[in-house]
């Protein structure tokens, strides 16, 4: 049967344009190669399923026949490997790529992304399995993700990765760098045999584009400097984000702050995310518009958004620049402590942003997230990080694409909020501890409810509240008193 899954995955390689009939034979010996077949078969067993279907089949005869041990990082690697088969080296692919983007840079990054997709290194199969619905706020509408995407590690796994901890080589340095395109992956290690990257240049610097293996969001990319170095907000970065946009006036692109607890995310390699993605705070209505004294010719507004986010509107990327890093240097030594903000502590900063920009058409659109990761003996998590009271739905850092409005939460939920449901409607009479006070509420208020689908509909409802709240709890302007004395400071200072 191998030698009839092997036909069709190649079959499936032609009709994704994966490969033409000519790379058959070269295709299937790479594949046997892999799998320590020495003999080609006829088989007419023939399978209809996708991709990712007939991989799995195949990794699991490579299990069996013990080609390779049952464990996850073995079968990604082989998955990959024998991925890497059906594509082009990275010059090729960059070839390619730019030869569409002369035609346009939709073009362009439609191949890349459906290559990426063909070739399984973006995990599609997996990522269906995540669950996702919209919920309505006083903000607009939300979005919320539960993540399922990611294998689960089976115990012999976590082992294997335990004894691997002390004794893991350094190469690559970061699941980031650039050295990671073709790499076979290792213990702990993702397998990158299929990964390629596009190269871009950014204010003369040598970056690289590829897509999350695990995307939240339609063409959910990753932009990143060749250089293995920490992330850093400051000018450079407000003109590369839009000067992306300009290349790629399709895609959205911005940075997790570069702080620890407001980062959510690798701090040690300098990257961007971007894609092809409206956001719920993309669309956000302003809560109230302001003059910049020293930038007469950008338009700036402050956000109706539970975070405390600064909008710029400008006709040149110069103007944009010069104005979000007068703000950004304002905000950097802004201390407020009626509001709990101090910028520093001893020679530690606490202020920093998270910036976002878009290219309009006639216009470019920069948000300025304004983010402080301050702890204290009462909030030892941040005072601007989700509180202890939600918690029991999230308790991790708040990003880049959370800071935008879209959740991602931890699978733990998907089975304890079918608990939560079932409480509501009376067929368990308690919960996981750290919901039981949530699902007491949710009790009362919805006990009219008997039908599941109801009470489903009210949890995820409900959910949106929760991440709502979890948003206010990241801003650090609570109204618009304070907010506009801080534009007062931006305004004071000289440019």
């Amino acid at each position: 049967m191998i030698h009839g899954l092997i036909t069709s995955l190649i079959n499936k390689g032609l009709d994704a344009s994966l490969i033409e009939k000519t790379d058959v034979n070269y295709v299937r010996n790479k594949i046997n190669s892999l799998l320590g077949i020495e003999s080609v078969e006829e088989d007419s067993t023939v399978s209809t399923d996708n991709i990712p279907g007939i991989l799995a089949e195949i990794i699991d005869f490579a299990v069996e026949h013990q080609v390779i041990g049952n464990n996850l990082d073995e079968k990604e690697m082989l998955a990959a490997q024998i991925m890497d088969s059906f594509i082009p080296r990275p010059s090729v692919v960059n070839q390619t790529f730019y030869q569409k983007y002369k035609e346009s840079p939709e073009k362009a990054t439609d191949y890349f992304y459906q290559l990426s997709k063909n070739s399984n290194y973006i995990q599609t199969e997996r990522i269906k399995k995540n669950i996702s619905f919209k919920a309505d706020s006083d903000y607009g509408e939300l979005e919320i993700t539960i993540n399922l995407s990611k294998p689960e590690k089976d115990p012999e796994q976590i082992k294997r990765e335990r004894l691997m901890k002390n004794d893991a080589p350094s190469y690559p340095k970061c699941v980031l760098c650039k050295e990671n395109e073709g790499y076979v992956g290792r213990t702990a290690y993702p397998a990158r045999s299929n990964h390629r990257l596009i190269k871009i240049d950014m204010l003369g610097e040598d970056w690289s584009l590829q897509y999350s293996p695990y995307v939240y969001y339609n063409e959910h990319c990753i932009i990143l400097s060749d250089q293995h170095r920490p992330m850093k907000i400051n000018q450079d970065v407000f003109e590369r984000i839009l000067t992306f946009t300009k290349k790629f006036p399709h895609y959205f692109v911005g940075s997790n702050a570069d702080l620890p607890i407001v980062g959510g995310s690798i701090l040690s390699h300098d990257h961007y995310q971007g894609g092809n993605y409206e956001f719920p705070m993309m669309v956000a209505d302003n809560a109230f518009t302001f003059e910049l004294n020293h930038f007469p010719e950008v338009q700036a507004a402050v956000l109706k958004w539970p975070a405390s986010v600064i909008r710029l509107h400008g006709q040149t990327i110069n103007q944009l620049v010069e104005a979000a890093e007068h703000i950004r240097k304002t905000w950097v030594n802004y201390s407020d402590e009626s509001q709990n903000i101090v910028s520093h502590s001893g020679e530690e900063p606490h202020n920093t942003i998270t910036p976002i920009a878009r290219n309009k058409g006639d216009h470019f659109e920069l948000d300025l997230v304004l983010r402080n990761n301050r702890t204290t003996n009462e909030y030892p998590f941040g005072i601007f990080h989700p509180h202890e009271d939600v918690h029991h739905i999230k308790k991790e850092n708040i990003g880049l694409i959370e800071v935008m409005g879209l959740a991602v939460l931890p699978p733990r939920l998907v089975e304890e909020l079918d608990q939560v449901k079932d409480y509501i409607i009376g067929q368990v009479d308690s919960v996981n501890t750290e919901h039981q006070v949530w699902a007491d509420q949710l009790k009362e208020k919805y006990n009219h409810l008997v039908e599941e689908a109801e009470v489903k509909a009210v949890i995820e409802q409900e959910l949106g509240v929760k991440f709502a709240r979890i948003l206010e709890d990241i801003g650090v302007f609570k109204n618009h008193d304070s907010f506009k004395t801080f534009i007062h400071k931006v305004n004071q200072l000289d440019s």
